[in-house]
């Protein structure tokens, strides 16, 4: 008979080990992941490739995984004898108004609910690269997988020709034969995504691309440069003020907690037209510039170490008390050095939280009393912490990149594309978070990521000649969204944003004052820099309208 109680497998993954790949190809994946019921990590860690597994055993074990980045998920709850799970956490909740404050807490923090907690008490979901399992007596979480820095000594035409071929094969693994697509926004990573398409199948990439009639936003003059290099069979979609206003609840909605990318609405649009036009999977850049060093605050930060250098009896018996003093601040051309300074002197990763809108606006001056006293707001942080900690010996460029393996991509970027391509009625490939590429990332020099300030070099000049000149120097930008600029100009768009933040106000986590000042006096002075607050409110109004209209905090 059937032991088997319930089995999920989803994504494509395949085991390293003769054992389980054995079964796995004589009787299906799920077969092969029974056996983690008795070895849950060692059968977790021989998996490779983007996956999600539970299974719930009649006897009262359980077990469930994700895979690196978690590019698919899994939430669960311990009933006390198994684990229950789901792919969305909302399915797990047994009260939709039984909401964790700390949750709550940290979305408004991050503008996302980091894992293991979700927004529902008792509800977690499995971090990137964890397995659970739930013995029949207790249940148990450990990380099956962790990221390992071996930087090698390698010529560069050795390291090109590898990495290139990986990149093709890395592409040729996320196609599922059907009609071929991706993103373009015109950067680096979706233009060589496109590219590769077209070399290893003959055949031009659709490729679908967003705009904005906004001054300083729009970048579809690149997306439409690489179309024409590659040959692209290429789409573009102007979004629209109305086109917001039409669609954000049904985003905000579509999610199973809070989630404040202001990104995911362009690209569901990408997605959505791309459905329109008979595709059912794309190709997505994201984690080109977390494996290869792309984002500007790696060299900004790496700047700051170099602080580090700095003899101590200067550092602490000159600069740390100038700066600190504010009266350097009140010469002009010392105010940038004095800022410097103390950034400084903030320890990673606490210092790349410097501009938390949180913590700018003041937290006692955004959240109500009440609320405030029922959070832990050094948890963020804390939890910050530990995940730095776990790439101690590795060079500071690397241990940046592990950092956002966490918090940018499992945590933002990929559920942000996962989501909206799910919406769209869309699969999603990751092909730059291929294991193989992965792995190669972790054997690369340093100095080939970031090399005097010049992000991503390796990764540029091994392109070189296949991607046109324009993108490899072009500044990064993707499908950022006009929201503050459109929200002070649209009546449409500002009647929603102003009913969203008004609405949240009386839900007792934002003060009432705060929402009236900001909606009344920030966002019109500066709607660039405060959009993002007005939005990050907004989506979690709009969410508590779909999934828990009659929460409001009890104090």
């Amino acid at each position: 008979m059937n032991q088997i109680l319930e089995e999920v497998v989803r994504g494509a993954p395949r085991f390293n080990q003769p054992d389980l790949a054995r079964i796995e190809n004589d009787q299906g994946p799920g077969a092969a992941w029974l056996m983690a019921l008795d070895r849950p990590v060692a059968v977790t860690a021989a998996a490779k490739g983007h996956f999600a597994a539970a299974i719930a055993h009649a006897d009262g074990r359980s077990v469930l995984a994700v895979d690196r980045f978690a590019t698919q998920t899994l939430c669960y709850r311990d009933d006390g004898h198994r684990l229950a799970f789901a792919q969305r956490a909302n399915a797990l909740a047994s009260d939709r108004n039984d909401l964790d404050p700390q949750a709550l807490y940290d979305y408004l923090y991050f503008h996302a609910i980091p894992a293991p907690r979700t927004i529902f008490r008792g509800v977690h979901r499995l971090p990137a690269g964890h397995v659970a399992w739930h013995d029949g007596d207790r249940a148990q979480v450990q990380r099956y997988w962790s990221p390992r820095f071996d930087e090698q000594p390698m010529s560069f035409d050795t390291a090109r020709q590898q990495f290139r071929n990986l990149l093709a094969q890395a592409v040729t693994n996320q196609l599922d034969g059907s009609r071929p697509a991706a993103f373009l926004s015109g950067g680096t990573d979706s233009s060589t995504v496109a590219g590769l398409i077209g070399q290893v199948t003959g055949r031009p990439a659709a490729t679908y691309s967003i705009g904005f009639e906004a001054e300083g936003y729009d970048e579809m003059e690149y997306a439409r440069l690489a179309a024409r290099h590659f040959g692209c069979d290429h789409h573009e979609h102007y979004v629209t003020p109305d086109d917001l206003v039409r669609l954000i609840p049904e985003v905000a909605a579509h999610h199973d907690q809070p989630f404040g990318n202001s990104s995911s609405l362009p690209s569901y649009f990408c997605a959505l037209k791309a459905r329109e036009d008979g595709v059912t999977r794309l190709l997505a850049g994201d984690g080109g510039d977390e494996l290869f060093g792309g984002n500007t605050r790696y060299a900004k930060q790496s700047v700051f170490d170099w602080y580090d250098g700095v003899p101590e009896f200067l550092r602490h018996g000159l600069l740390n008390p100038l700066s600190k003093s504010g009266r350097l601040d009140r010469i002009p051309l010392l105010k940038k050095g004095a800022s410097y300074v103390r950034q400084a002197g903030v320890p990673m990763p606490d210092r790349l939280q410097t501009y938390n809108l949180l913590d700018r606006l003041g937290q006692a001056q955004v959240l109500t009393p009440g609320f405030r006293a029922r959070v832990d707001a050094q948890g963020p942080q804390a939890q910050q912490r530990a995940v730095w900690a776990e790439s101690a010996g590795a060079s500071f460029v690397n241990r940046m990149l592990a950092f956002d393996w966490r918090y940018t991509l499992a945590e933002n970027d990929l559920p942000k594309v996962r989501s909206s391509t799910e919406l769209a009625g869309v699969s999603v490939g990751f092909p730059f978070l291929d294991q193989a590429l992965v792995d190669f990332s972790t054997r690369l020099p340093t100095d080939f990521k970031l090399r005097r300030l010049k992000l991503r070099w390796f990764f540029k000049e091994a392109l070189r000649g296949f991607l046109p000149d324009e993108i490899l120097t072009k500044k990064k930008h993707g499908f950022g969204l006009p929201f503050g600029v459109w929200a002070t100009r649209h009546d449409g768009l500002k009647a929603l944003a102003l009913d969203s933040v008004r609405g949240l106000g009386e839900r007792g986590i934002v003060k009432r004052e705060f929402t009236h000042e900001l909606m009344n006096r920030y966002l019109p002075e500066h709607p660039g820099y405060y959009g993002e607050m007005v939005w990050i409110l907004m989506m979690l109004e709009q969410w508590f309208r779909h999934h828990a209209p009659d929460y409001r905090f009890a104090e």
